[in-house]
């Protein structure tokens, strides 16, 4: 039974897919839900004229709009989450990549479940970009459902 689930969202449209899944086994469960979003300073091109303060400033703020419109459709839902935002600051010698924190957080918040979308990347793309989800299956102690977004004709993605 899960009683403490953490839910990463970062506003896309398989994130809204996670969350309403999340709330559902929230609800389900009678567990506490826990929405994460990760700014990382290493995601976003910083335009010449912008500061790294400017950056976090925005960043900041287009997270907690994130965060807020999470928190707010759980709460329609009859769920009252918790919110976290989690910064990646690399001016320092540790590079720390998105999934490295949110496994981090799941640990600290001790989470049942943590539930995360993937984007169903496959080939040249995954191995160029990446996947957090995929991070976060290798490296997370804790059981993790994975959420797909729907691929091209409403196929499945694989």
């Amino acid at each position: 039974m899960y009683k403490r689930i953490l839910v990463a969202v970062d506003g896309s449209d398989t994130s809204e897919l996670v969350l309403r899944q999340a709330i559902e086994l929230a609800r389900a469960h009678g567990a506490r839900l826990r929405l994460v979003h990760v700014v990382d300073e290493l995601g976003v091109k910083l335009e010449p004229t912008r500061t790294l303060d400017d950056f976090w400033r925005a960043a900041r703020k287009a997270a907690e709009r994130i965060l807020d419109q999470a928190r707010a459709r759980a709460l329609k839902a009859g769920i009252e989450p918790e919110t976290k935002l989690l910064e990646i600051r690399t001016l320092g010698a540790l590079v720390r990549r998105v999934a490295t924190v949110i496994v981090a957080e799941s640990e600290r918040w001790r989470a049942d479940l943590v539930v995360i979308g993937t984007h169903g990347r496959r080939g040249l793309s995954k191995l160029v970009l990446g996947s957090v989800a995929d991070g976060v299956v290798r490296t997370c102690g804790r059981p993790v459902l994975l959420i797909r977004t729907m691929g091209r004709k409403g196929k499945s993605a694989r």
